[in-house]
This record gives C-alpha cells, structure tokens and sequence, in this order.
C-alpha cells in the first residue's frame, strides 16, 4: 500500500496523509473530504500534472488544487507574503466559499470611502481573516458580489439575467458603494412593468362576478371601470366606495345596498336602476342620468345621499320616499313627477331645480336653498313649517 501526503495547491501547511488505492478519480474523492476543497487535478513537487495513479510513488508529496494554475509552495515568509497578497497589489477573496481574484487599487480607488476600500486600504488596519489558501473571508453572496467587483474594475454595472436586482441592491449598501446604489435604484425602477390604470370592462367584470361565491362580500373600492357598460347587472351589497365610475352605463342595474360612498359616477347613465338603500354619502353624480330610478325599500330601508353633488342630474320620475339627502347640491336639477314623500332635503341646495308635480308631503326642507326652483302642479300643497330653518 502506497501513502502520501497532500497539500492544497500553492500551501506548505496542514497536509494530508492519505492511502492510495483505486483510481485517481478515488483519489481526488478522498483529498475533497480531508482537504475540504473540491479536487479536480493534482500535481507533484514541481508542477508537473498527474493524469494517471501509477505515477504515483510511496511518500510523494502532492498538491491538489480546484482546476486553478500550480502555485510553488516556497516556505521562506517573503514568498509566502507574496503568496497571500500581503506586500502586493493582487489579492483572492473568499466570498461565500467563491475566490474572486483582484488587485487593491480595484476595491480602494473607485470608491475609498467604501467599505471594502477601508477593509484593504492598508495592510491589517481591518484585521481581515484569511483561509487555508490565504484568501481574504468575506461571509456575503457570491452571485451579487460579482456585478459589484465588475462596477469597481470598469465602471459599468452589468447584471447577468437570473440576478435579483435588489440582492444586488442589499450589497451595494452593505458595502456602502454609493455611486452604484443610484444605478441599481434606476435601473430597479425601470425594469417594474408599468402601472397598468386602464379601466375594468364589462367582461372582465363578469368574469370577477362569477368567481365570487354568492355569499361572500364583493370589495370593489377604488376601482376603475370608467366608460364600462354595467347595465342589467346583479350589483346588489357591493363596495364601490371611491371607484370611478364615470361614464358608465348602470342603467336597470340592481344597486339595491351597495355602497357607492365618495364614488365619481359624473356623467353615468342610471335609468330605472334599482337604488333601493342605497349608500351614496358625498358621492359625486354630477350630470347623470337617473331617470326613474327606485329609491324606495319596501322594508323601510332609507336611501342616503347625503352631502352628494347631484348637480345638472336628471331624476325625473323616480322613487324617492324617505330618502336623505341632507346638505346634498342638486342644483339645476330635474325632478319633475319625483315621489320625496318624508324625504329630508334639510340644508340642501335646490337652486334652480324643476319639482313640478313632485310630492313633496311631509318632506323636510329646513334651511334648503330653493332659489329658482319650481313647484308648479304639487300633487300636495307644501306647508310653511316644511321649509322654515
């Protein structure tokens, strides 16, 4: 049996006595674990590379390295100074288990207040750690530390595809690079896919209806479905709150409880809708079509407006007992053949607004604003304590 001793490539220090049998492949197997390296190739004394185990002889010294050039393993301290970097301007770094090979003025120059540039400024002022090969630790990612050592060779930053930007990001300010965290910012910035405000159509909306259980609450704040056709839809409980809704055509669509609070639905046609308790605090509807519109809940379920800007609206024929629309503009408005039956119309504007032939009986006018406004053919007379502040 034949034994030898193994060294990592280029290193005097902490070898292996090893027993060689089976091939050489077995070999580089058995020098990976006692080395701790990833053995590919292995050389004698002096530099010559052994393809075949029967060159070997009993008590060789050999040194086995990671596919990396021979590296002369002189023991006096000035070659291994040179071997670790100390005195010259190259250096190997060890980063997350991966060598990168550069010079001092690479990692200083460009950057010198940065991490790195304090770290190898002067010989020892960091105190840095050095592995069995004399390569100086570094416990970060390997993958984002590479676009950062190309920054500092030429300037450039240059990302391969598969590399997460914001890992890259996270090093550059670990590192404190500041001139290459700007480029990764802009350069994160512009690869985010544009903001898509484009509106929700009546397809797309359908689709989204049919997937929801019928139980379940339909969320829709803040969305965009302006100039969507929505008529004759089932829009019964829901949110709408702050959705734009401009322009769209809700007409004979089953609003009955939906909460249209703060929504834009200025310009929208909403013709024989069903309104039943339907919540549209200080929504804005200015200019809508809301001809024979039902407002009325047979189970006593009030309708509420209030604070709404219903100017220029058409309401023409609509059900509207007992609804609220406390402080609500509807100036210039048409409500022509309108039931207001107990409607609290308290502090509204009604400026210029048509009521012929409204009912207005026990309607609350406090305070409302009738300037203009008239009320020829009152299906009831409207009495003074109706419209006293």
């Amino acid at each position: 049996m034949r034994r030898v001793t193994l060294f990592v490539n280029g290193s005097p220090r902490n070898g292996k006595v090893v027993a060689v049998y089976g091939t050489l492949s077995d070999l580089l197997s058995v020098a990976s674990s006692k080395l701790g390296i990833k053995a590919t190739s292995v050389y004698n004394g002096k530099g010559g590379l052994i393809d075949d185990i029967a060159l070997i002889r009993d008590d060789d010294v050999l040194f086995v390295c990671e596919g990396e050039p021979f590296i002369d393993p002189q023991t006096d301290a000035r070659s291994h100074e040179e071997l670790t970097g100390s005195h010259t301007d190259w250096l190997t770094l060890n980063v997350g288990g991966r060598y990168f090979t550069t010079t001092r003025s690479t990692l200083v120059n460009k950057e010198p207040d940065s991490m790195l540039a304090h770290m190898f400024k002067d010989k020892d002022a960091w105190g840095n750690k050095q592995d069995h090969r004399g390569a100086f630790l570094i416990d970060r990612s390997p993958e984002y530390f590479e676009p950062i050592l190309n920054y500092l060779r030429h300037g450039q930053l240059i990302v391969n595809d598969g590399i997460n930007l914001l890992g890259v990001l996270e090093e550059a300010r670990f590192f404190g690079i500041d001139s290459l965290i700007e480029h990764l910012e802009i350069a994160i910035k512009n690869s985010q896919p544009a903001e898509d405000h484009s509106p929700i159509s009546r397809k797309e909306f359908v689709r989204f209806l049919l997937a929801t259980p019928t139980k379940s609450e339909l969320r829709c704040q803040g969305l965009n479905f302006s100039g969507a056709d929505l008529s004759r839809l089932d829009l019964r409980y829901i949110n709408f709150k702050m959705a734009n809704l401009s322009r769209c055509n809700l007409a004979h669509a089953n609003l009955c409880c939906a909460n249209l609070e703060r929504a834009d639905l200025s310009g929208s046609v909403l013709d024989c809708a069903n309104l039943q308790g339907v919540k549209m605090l200080c929504s804005n509807a200015e200019g809508a079509s809301l001809k024979g519109c039902n407002f009325e809940d047979p189970s006593g379920l009030k309708a509420n407006l209030e604070g709404a800007n219903l100017k220029g609206v058409d309401m023409e024929g609509s059900q509207m007992t007992g609804i609220n629309l406390r402080v609500a503009t509807l100036k210039n408005a048409k409500l022509k053949n309108c039931n207001l039956r107990g409607a609290t119309l308290a502090g509204t504007d009604l400026e210029n607004c048509d009521l012929s032939g409204c009912d207005l009986q026990e309607a609350n006018l406090r305070g409302s604003n009738v300037k203009g406004a008239i009320f020829e053919e009152m299906l009831t007379p409207l009495h003074m304590s109706q419209s006293v502040r």
